[in-house]
């Protein structure tokens, strides 16, 4: 099943300001769709195309791209002998398809942009790992753009939905509440979003009208993938990747997001683990988010990676690996659609707004204090669970998992630091509302930040 994809208008872009000087590296987790989103943007947008899938490619197309470089006549010619296929057309494109399991390809993208017969279009998996470009120079012909799991608008795209997110972007430029009834749809078609997952084979088989446990069946099959891949590709670091991974569904309920060592080796260090936490990070299977020591519109400058949290990627993958162990699943997943977990449902919320505010574009950093004795009022400490930057000025946004309104943090943290602060946000279930100069959001919202 072909979906509606925000990153096409991506890639329409480049083909109509960049292609011809650039080729366009398609980069994200394995299983979210780049080669499907290739394949028919290939289809659409040019009069010819050929694939070169180098998970399957013989050593014989790999020897040509080894050795012919330097005379591009042959190179085609030869590259589409091997293929059976010549490219004909005004204007025809080559995908380089899982281009990671060939960096020389990706290294050939420089010579093959100069020589200006075709355009390009790579799609890669952990493409950053250093072990997969150590050997090859970097094109700087190259424009990547980042796919991530099929976000809120386009789960209900999938559904032939194109009016509810209409409505939710119409209600927070207005600032007016959505009313009971359309709130409460809004939020059973949000949580079985956050249920589903954004994996499209998890969303195929939702749309295809499938048992949650054959849903979950799917997820469970990605999971052990991204698993087997860990391991497969961080052998040097005695699969320590593929533990930290493991974690994150603990330390996200058991640690309030904050991520500890302790869970993966009693005796692990942070300097031990910091090129595993990363590995997770950089292969987008995890969404990182760094503790800012001083708040400032500089966030990266005064971030602190050795205190962190660490999100999955797709919040329907972190349901999947939660419910492991559960026998009935089906039961599982209707208490979340209906808001029956109560306490357990923290860490899938601030999940869902982590991956929400990546799929927006924003690098994460959160803020946490911790009171000196004399500084000590009733509280140890307080933290703000994320910080974007808008119009040279903070943002500060408090995520709850109830309809609570208490924003203790915020009070704290605007009189404790004398700076620009923007508009405040709460994000939480209940229907859209203004406050005490608070934005108070329902959790749907976040696409609109």
């Amino acid at each position: 099943m072909i979906f509606r994809r925000k990153i096409y208008e991506e890639l329409l872009a480049w083909k109509k300001q960049m292609s011809g000087k650039y080729a366009v590296l398609i980069e994200g987790a394995r299983r979210i769709g780049k080669s499907t989103i290739a394949l028919e943007f290939a289809k659409n947008e040019y009069e010819d195309y050929l694939i070169l899938d180098f998970g399957r490619e013989g050593e014989v197309v790999r020897s040509i791209f080894e050795n012919e470089l330097d005379d591009m006549d042959s190179f085609f010619r030869d590259l589409f002998l091997q293929k059976g296929k010549d490219l004909t057309g005004k204007k025809a494109v080559i995908v380089f398809d899982e281009v990671q399991m060939f960096p020389r390809a990706r290294h050939a993208i420089k010579y093959l942009v100069e020589d200006g017969r075709f355009d390009y279009i790579e799609t890669g998996s952990l493409i950053r790992i250093k072990k997969n470009v150590k050997d090859i120079i970097i094109p700087s012909e190259e424009h990547s753009v980042k796919m991530y799991p099929m976000d809120f608008e386009e789960f209900l795209w999938a559904q032939d939905n194109t009016i509810t997110c209409k409505i939710i972007r119409d209600a927070f430029e207005s600032g007016e509440p959505l009313g009971d009834d359309a709130h409460r749809k809004i939020m059973q078609q949000f949580r079985t979003y956050m249920a589903v997952g954004g994996m499209p084979q998890a969303v195929s088989a939702f749309v295809e009208g499938k048992s949650y446990q054959q849903i979950d069946d799917v997820k469970q099959e990605i999971l052990n993938l991204y698993e087997n891949d860990l391991k497969k590709y961080d052998e040097n670091e005695k699969e320590k990747s593929s533990l930290i991974f493991s974690t994150i569904p603990k330390q996200l309920t058991d640690h309030g997001a904050h991520f500890f060592f302790s869970e993966v080796d009693k005796n692990a260090r942070y300097k031990n683990y910091v090129d595993s936490v990363a590995f997770v990070s950089e292969a987008m299977i995890g969404n990182l988010c760094a503790n800012v020591s001083m708040p400032d519109v500089f966030l990266e400058q005064f971030a602190d990676k050795s205190n962190f949290k660490l999100y999955m990627g797709d919040t329907g993958l972190l349901i999947s690996m939660i419910m492991r162990t559960n026998d009935d699943k089906g039961e599982m997943y209707r208490s979340l659609i209906f808001d029956k977990l109560g306490t357990n449902q923290g860490a899938v919320i601030e999940n869902i707004v982590a991956q929400m505010l990546t799929a927006n574009g924003h690098d994460l950093y959160f803020h946490e204090y911790m009171y000196s004795a004399e500084e000590l009022e009733n509280e140890k400490k307080y933290e703000i669970d994320f910080l974007l930057v808008s119009e040279k000025k903070l943002s500060p946004i408090e995520v709850k998992s109830s309809g609570y309104r208490t924003h203790k943090s915020f009070d704290y943290f605007i009189k404790k630091y004398p700076i620009k602060v923007g508009e405040r946000y709460i994000l939480y279930p209940k229907d859209q509302r203004y406050e005490d100069g608070i934005r108070y959001l329902p959790l749907y919202m976040t696409m609109c930040l």
